[in-house]
């Protein structure tokens, strides 16, 4: 059995497998292999990159199970195939590069521990980081908007604002269980091209659109029945976020709902656990973000003059929802 320190060394090390992963759909390894096995000196020539050294990233990606090895020549795993391949239904990768970017935030820890921030960095919606960014969060929504949408009685929700929707995901998740609802994603004039871009993809363009703004800067649009926050509050302060919320209480007609998804921690902020290490993310990749209590959240709810304030857990642990209501 290992002993402390070697599951400490273990845990210590974790850092090297990601990074393999990484720089493979980085460099573009699994697309030069998307048409069939190939030498690492084959890769190399087509990645622009050198042998010696693709032979050992490929070596690696071997150890990790994401390509396999015969004859000296290497070809993706069925996994690799299917999720990290442009063009392949399960493509997932250029959310991936979302993951590549907080790697290098994710170095500035020990400095944003002892100075209560994170050092100067790249916005993350600069042209670069935003395609990125909309991907990984639009990966995670396929699965949790319909959890959402499967925990709310919908009864008299006609219109919904999904603030900060990015790519639009559990706006039409919305839309698609209930007809005649339609929904706008307030989101950042550079981010709603990309917003639009999956509206159409799914051929929801009639009944859902975009309303470019800055969440903390300008107004909402209103007369709506629901207003969703998922997986935002987590990136501003609390100062922020008692904004947000008091701007989504004027949005909503008499008796609308809020619905904010997102980590809700207890009152120790040590579960859930990942809520804990997402923590940490917000401390590196944001000015002043974090993860907040129940408590604090429902606090910030009533401070707005929401009611009936409540919360349900969703299957997985990972996302929460705290609801209240706009009075009547």
């Amino acid at each position: 059995m290992p002993s402390s320190t070697d599951r400490i060394w273990e845990t210590a090390r974790g850092f090297m497998a990601s990074r393999v992963i990484l720089s493979g759909v980085e460099i573009g390894v699994f697309e030069a292999l998307g048409n069939g096995p190939c030498s690492s000196q084959d890769v190399a020539a087509t990645l622009k990159t050198d042998p010696r050294a693709t032979d050992r990233l490929l070596n690696a990606l071997v150890v990790q199970g994401l390509l396999l090895k015969q004859g000296g020549l290497f070809r993706n795993s069925e996994a690799a195939e299917q999720c990290l391949v442009p063009g392949r239904p399960g493509y997932a990768a250029d959310g991936l590069m979302h993951t590549a970017h907080l790697w290098h935030t994710w170095t500035n820890l020990t400095e944003a521990v002892r100075n209560g921030k994170t050092p100067a960095r790249e916005e993350a919606t600069s042209a670069n980081r935003a395609d990125a960014f909309i991907a990984a969060m639009h990966h995670n929504a396929m699965s949790r908007a319909p959890l959402i949408v499967g925990a709310l009685d919908l009864t008299g929700v006609n219109r919904l604002l999904d603030i900060g929707g990015g790519s639009a995901d559990y706006a039409m998740a919305f839309c698609r269980a209930k007809n005649g609802l339609t929904a706008t994603v307030f989101d950042l004039p550079d981010i709603c091209p990309i917003t639009q871009g999956y509206i159409d993809r799914a051929g929801l363009a009639d009944r859902v659109n975009t309303y470019g703004g800055n969440y903390l800067q300008d107004a909402f649009p209103g007369g709506y029945d629901l207003a969703l926050l998922s997986a935002v509050i987590h990136s501003n302060s609390p100062d922020e976020t008692r904004l947000l919320f008091s701007k989504a209480f004027r949005a909503l007609n008499p008796g609308g709902r809020i619905v904010v998804a997102d980590w809700f921690m207890d009152d120790e902020r040590v579960n859930p656990p990942g809520g804990a290490m997402f923590a940490l993310n917000m401390l590196v990749g944001t000015e002043s973000g974090d993860t907040y209590t129940e408590s604090e959240t429902a606090q910030w709810l009533s401070g707005a003059g929401f009611d009936a304030i409540r919360r349900t857990d969703l299957a997985g642990g990972a996302t929460s929802l705290m609801i209240g209501s706009k009075p009547r």
